[in-house]
């Protein structure tokens, strides 16, 4: 049996410096176009054909096979080249080096709502959006109400989605997106959207997309849906395939590489986490373990954070908040002296150092994401996520067995007897 997707040492260079190099004119542009098109053709396409000068390696000699039927997940950090893997299968990127090839027809849920127009209805941008991504008006008209029904919004279908909440536009985005037949689904990140009745919709609806015999890739953070759903994982690292098997193998194995790379301070000054619009008011973060810095701390054990902060201009009050988010996607608890202590960062200096301490705590073993909330005065700053530490399993209870990490996020001591 042929594989319905293989990838051959494809690799996809950005370059990072606008407008072309000096020197470089018209016909120069087009011969070196002409070269790449002609190497990639030959199967030359490597890392060497991109050539020389400043870029930045989305994509390095990535090699794998995905099997008909076969449900792969991608993994990796941020940056890791998960998206742009899936752009370019999709044929929306064109690789620098090496090949893709795809046998039968592909659908791509890239980017939740593109193609949707703010001024049309939801019935119109039904059959707008199904167009565009490939579906005749025949299809479109066949499973109209199965894709309302899905998304919940019968009663909106004649006003504009520019009314509609965020959640309605994303249910009914993905609604639209996931009723497509195609012998290929390629899925980024968007299982996360809605609340959780739409999620555990959306998986259900990946699981008969698998039954069917379809081949599904899947792009997600939520590790748990990925070891649950996928038969091979693919694990990305910095542009290059990590490892490529079984599900739970490489999700095990890629908790261990990021317990690894864990580091306690983080510069936040330019953090390319974020978020559009925020004000930088957050500028360090440092973990620590016994008041020192530390990457990792023990279960049941305690642990602790300096925040530094830096404010514009004069405000009144400052409020943090620091929500811990494990590697399953789960938001597991959160931390904030506006709740505790509420005068506490009452008339803030210009800058500042906020430090807090957890005395003990009941999280399980694994690796935890840090995001960062902040507000003073009407400016904000959000970082999702800032950085990270991880929590090594021990025996807290001396019982001779580790609380499991698959099982929940956090453990209880209880008081236990029986009655026979």
């Amino acid at each position: 049996m042929k594989p319905a997707v293989r990838a051959e040492n494809l690799s996809k260079r950005y370059r990072l410096s606008r407008g072309p190099r000096g020197g470089t004119n018209l016909t120069e542009t087009l011969a070196g176009s002409a070269t790449a098109m002609w190497d990639r053709v030959r199967g030359r396409g490597g890392v060497a054909a991109a050539g020389g000068g400043d870029g930045f390696w989305a994509l390095r000699d990535v090699s794998f096979e995905v099997n008909p039927g076969e449900v792969v997940g991608v993994i990796g950090r941020n940056g890791a080249g998960k998206s742009t893997l899936l752009k370019v299968l999709s044929r929306i990127v064109e690789p620098t080096g090496g090949r893709a090839e795809v046998r039968g027809r592909m659908g791509s849920l890239l980017e939740v709502g593109t193609g949707f127009h703010p001024e049309l209805t939801g019935t119109e941008n039904i059959f707008l959006n199904g167009s565009i991504l490939g579906m005749t008006r025949r299809e479109i008209e066949k499973k109209f109400d199965e894709i309302v029904a899905f998304a919940g919004v019968e009663q909106f279908l004649g006003l504009p989605v520019k009314r509609y909440s965020s959640g309605m536009y994303v249910r009914l985005a993905f609604a639209v997106a996931a009723h497509l037949d195609p012998e290929i689904l390629v899925v980024d990140e968007v299982l996360a959207v809605g609340d959780a009745e739409f999620q555990k919709k959306c998986l259900d609806r990946m699981r008969t997309v698998s039954r069917t015999g379809r081949t599904v890739i899947l792009v997600s953070h939520n590790l748990a849906v990925v070891e649950r759903l996928c038969d091979r994982v693919l694990t990305l690292r910095q542009g290059r395939a990590e490892g490529f098997g079984p599900a739970a193998e490489q999700v095990r194995n890629y908790l261990a590489l990021v317990r690894g790379e864990a580091t306690p301070t983080v510069d936040l000054r330019g953090h390319p986490n974020r978020a559009p619009g925020a004000n930088e008011i957050l500028v360090g973060l440092t973990v620590t373990v016994d008041g020192l810095p530390a990457a990792v701390a023990r279960m049941g054990g305690g642990f602790g954070f300096e925040l530094s902060y830096r404010l514009a201009r004069k405000a009144r009050d400052l409020r943090i908040g620091m929500v811990l988010e494990n590697l399953y996607g789960v938001k597991v608890t959160a931390i904030s002296p506006t709740y505790q202590d509420p005068r506490l960062l009452d008339d803030p200096p210009p800058e500042g150092v906020i430090r807090g301490t957890v005395a003990g705590h009941n999280l399980v073993a694994g690796s935890y994401t840090l995001n960062l909330f902040a507000e003073a005065e009407g400016v904000w700053d959000a970082i999702e996520p800032a950085g990270e530490f991880t929590i090594e399993a021990e025996d807290v209870f001396g019982s001779g067995r580790v609380p499991d990490a698959k099982a929940a996020a956090t453990y209880l001591s209880c008081d236990w007897s029986r009655s026979w």
